[in-house]
């Protein structure tokens, strides 16, 4: 790629516990979020002053989009959560990699600790044509970016 090009970033992938999760669609809501610690301060000059400094990093929420299919790692990942309620057990690692149109890795995003929090089922109708997708939100409590 030319220095300077835009990234088309349709090539994406993303693996789960180090299985590679098929039909991926669309994922979105990719935030890192740190809080902000305010104090005040006095100064040598006995002024008062607001200071911001960097405090913990947030925890959060992406949602992946796919094509329903047989992919079953990521279905039992769903069932684990949503179903059984084993969310101490079903916290996996997730990562997401953006690639360039060759293939090759551009950015890696881990998130640590992650699990189904929310699952939406696709829309039916009879009408129409469209694939059937299902939606989950995955909560996570680190992530970092590579």
């Amino acid at each position: 790629m030319a220095e300077g090009d835009s990234l088309s970033v349709h090539r994406f992938g993303v693996q789960l516990g180090g299985v590679t999760v098929e039909s991926i669609k669309e994922i979105s809501g990719l935030v890192v979020e740190q809080d902000v610690v305010e104090t005040q301060q006095v100064t040598d000059t006995g002024k008062m002053m607001n200071k911001k400094q960097p405090g913990g990093h947030k925890g959060g929420e992406v949602t992946i989009t796919r094509g329903m299919d047989k992919s079953s790692e990521f279905t039992e990942w769903i069932k684990k959560t949503i179903n059984d309620g084993e969310v101490e057990d079903a916290r996996e690692n997730l990562t997401i990699e953006v690639m360039e149109p060759n293939g090759s890795t551009v950015r890696r995003i881990q998130l640590y600790d992650a699990w189904i929090s929310k699952w939406e089922g696709p829309d039916l109708n009879a009408g129409e044509s469209n694939a059937a997708t299902e939606k989950a939100t995955v909560t996570f409590e680190r992530i970092e970016v590579e």
